[in-house]
């Protein structure tokens, strides 16, 4: 009887949290502000001679506020994960730097323009410093 009890408890617990969860989730949603910038980052890469991904890729990854491009680029983490990208692929002591091709660098920079100005001037220094092909 008393494991009745506390099965029943649990299993009311567990509706009542899952509706909670339900009517609380807020999903990432298209916005205006998302769609123009996709559009507007669309153009940019296209007059720069660029692979240009579809609208709802562009939406979906970058959202409105750039995602984790946009987390403060020139963070020494996230310079030292760019700097790690851009090796031959080896691990450990067989690891180099290697030359880029131009186009990747652009790519980003272009995404920074778009999404989050204020680190472009910032992260334009970051890439004066790398030797690209």
């Amino acid at each position: 009887m008393k494991n009745r009890i506390v099965y029943l408890v649990a299993g009311v617990l567990f509706i009542v949290l899952g509706t909670v969860a339900l009517v609380s989730y807020h999903g990432k949603k298209e916005t205006e502000q998302a769609i123009a910038k996709a559009e507007q980052l669309q153009t940019a890469l296209a007059t720069a001679g660029l692979r240009v991904p579809t609208r709802d890729q562009l939406v979906r990854v970058l959202g409105d506020d750039g995602g984790a491009i946009c987390a403060d680029p020139t963070d020494a983490l996230r310079r030292s994960t760019l700097y790690g990208m851009l090796t031959n692929g080896a691990a450990g002591p067989g690891q180099r730097p290697v030359l880029v091709d131009n186009n990747l660098m652009q790519g980003q920079l272009l995404i920074m323009k778009v999404y989050c100005p204020q680190y472009v001037d910032a992260f334009q220094d970051v890439i004066n410093d790398l030797k690209d092909a």
